[in-house]
């Protein structure tokens, strides 16, 4: 499935809504939490233990009208909706505590030019003046919060697709990370430039280089990637796109999955579900693809290293509207997990659509598109999210012994028979296999129900939940003695015959003598037997007065 292209409002020198870009910067989920800027380090990077759950909110840096970040970065617009007056600059109201931002996006200066600049507006030298950036990064850092930069989008050219060499496109990046002294860079990846696998190759030869030289002289970097992302998880060309950088020696800080514009992948979920779904399903080909590269994580390290940037309220989709409901459960979801990291396009948007922008079903740059009353976006989506992109920094990615371990599966304490390599399983069976409760799609055997597959719909299985402390066999459907004959080797038995064995009835599918009923469980297909379905049993149970009182099918 196809994802919608999406565009930055800072790609643009308009001064009116884009309707696209809105849903770009969402896309980017960056994170880039710079230490310091043209001064002391606000805060110091931690090495070791659990990875910090950080919240930041993308700032389109060359939108008019221009939101002020360093104002309060968790803030929201106060003013500057379509039609009325527009400030030089749009103020942010402070917030308590200053989350780290992202600003986006960084491309570059055109077709044939590996030169960065913000969305082909401004240099660097350019942004300093006009957008008094420079100023701006350093007056948020003095507050304690980070600056993340987002490279690349939907639109215009990710210095990747343009640049000739890996030398040339490290120097491009080295130059934005050492002007805004970053420790943290997230790179947008999307449309050609996703399917571009030159391109993708020599992205991972040029972070590989930067990362280890910044490691080396001191002042490690962080990466993060951005990627599309459906319920079933990310694309054949998102999954592609990680390997490369895994191979490459890129030690990626994680991946941030847009959730957001699901189109008709979406089906009849609503957009929370689509987005818990989409972060499930991400997390499982993360840690496949991760044991690929010979460094199997755990459940916990595996959610640390996701991000999740839903575009809040009226998405590019028609019909697709993220709440403030749907925001306040995702981070729930997302606390629960221990995502990594949380964003969302944008901070420009942060506020109720003013009375002269009346058609909301329209995208806009500089409000949500619903009635957000009092609240913000930002507050939900940032509760329990204290920590800093920056703490993370010098993180090392490595092997967890205790993934590398898999369960061992007790009968006794699970509820449904263990997986077994021989046995045949209909559609809608239920096993359990290393620690978790899988059900059959369709008829299988064989087939790992944790067989490493990136996309769901080349396995049978279908992931259902982790067995539960305290869970016990679930106790077959049985009928008390009498109901039916008990079955025996030397009757011969019709179609439609019914027995018991072990209590459990089953009803013969052909004529048969001699074939017991136990190898039912092996090969269900090629056993003359099928067991009554529990609903079966229920209707006979609730007709019986007492055991003896149904007459047998079977022949005499």
């Amino acid at each position: 499935m196809s994802i919608p292209a999406f565009i930055p409002a800072g790609s643009r020198r308009s001064t009116r809504l884009s309707v696209v870009r809105i849903v770009l910067a969402a896309l980017m989920l960056a994170a880039l939490v710079s230490v310091s800027f043209l001064g002391v380090r606000m805060y110091e990077a931690r090495a070791g233990g659990q990875s910090p759950r950080w919240f930041a909110g993308y700032v389109d840096v060359t939108a008019t009208p221009r939101y002020a970040f360093e104002a309060g970065a968790a803030a929201r617009q106060l003013t500057a909706r379509e039609g009325e007056p527009l400030a030089e600059e749009t103020p942010a109201a402070p917030a308590e505590r200053a989350h780290d931002v992202v600003l986006s996006f960084i491309v570059a200066g055109g077709a044939d030019s590996c030169v960065p600049t913000w969305g082909t507006v401004h240099g660097l030298d350019e942004a300093a003046t006009a957008l008094d950036l420079d100023r701006r990064i350093a007056r948020i850092r003095e507050q304690g919060a980070g600056v993340v930069v987002s490279f690349g989008g939907a639109i215009n050219h990710e210095l990747a697709t343009v640049c000739d060499s890996a030398e040339e496109l490290t120097a491009a990046y080295r130059e934005v990370v050492d002007r805004y002294d970053l420790d943290t860079i997230d790179l947008d990846i999307e449309g050609p430039a996703l399917s571009d696998a030159a391109s993708v190759q020599l992205r991972a030869e040029a972070i590989a280089a930067l990362q280890a030289e910044r490691r080396a002289a001191g002042k490690p970097l962080a990466v993060w990637l951005t990627l599309p992302v459906t319920p079933a998880g990310l694309t054949t060309e998102g999954t592609d796109l990680v390997t490369a950088m895994l191979a490459s020696g890129t030690d990626l800080a994680g991946v941030n999955v847009m959730t957001m514009n699901y189109g008709e992948s979406r089906g009849s979920l609503s957009m929370l579900d689509a987005s818990t779904e989409a972060l499930r399903s991400t997390h499982r080909q993360l840690g496949i693809l991760y044991e690929r590269q010979g460094t199997p994580l755990g459940e916990a390290a595996l959610w640390g290293k996701i991000g999740a940037t839903p575009m809040i309220g009226q998405n590019d989709v028609p019909g697709e509207i993220f709440d403030l409901d749907a925001a306040e459960k995702l981070n729930a979801f997302a606390v629960r997990t221990g995502l990594g990291r949380m964003s969302m396009w944008s901070l420009n948007r942060d506020l109720t659509c003013g009375p002269n922008y009346p058609d909301v079903r329209r995208v806009s740059d500089a409000c949500s598109g619903i009635d957000q009353g009092e609240q913000t976006f930002a507050a939900l989506l940032a509760d329990g999210f204290t920590g800093r992109a920056a703490e993370a920094a010098d993180g090392v990615t490595s092997p967890d012994p205790e993934a590398a371990t898999p369960v061992v599966d007790d009968p006794a304490t699970s509820p449904y028979p263990i997986w077994s390599e021989h046995a045949a399983y209909l559609q809608g069976t239920k096993v359990v296999w290393r620690g978790n409760v899988y059900q059959a799609k369709w008829w299988t055997r064989g087939e790992l129900p944790d067989d490493p597959v990136l996309d769901l719909w080349d396995t049978p299985w279908q992931l259902v939940g982790p067995v539960l402390p305290g869970e016990k066999p679930a106790a077959a459907p049985t009928l008390p003695a009498g109901v039916y004959p008990e079955w025996s080797g030397t009757e011969i038995y019709e179609k439609g015959s019914r027995i018991l064995f072990g209590g459990t009835p089953y009803e013969a599918k052909w004529w048969t003598q001699g074939d017991s009923p136990e190898v039912t469980a092996v090969d269900p297909d090629g056993s003359p037997w099928a067991p009554l379905t529990a609903e079966e049993i229920e209707d006979l149970r609730a007709g019986q007065d007492g055991p003896g009182d149904e007459t047998p099918d079977r022949a005499e």
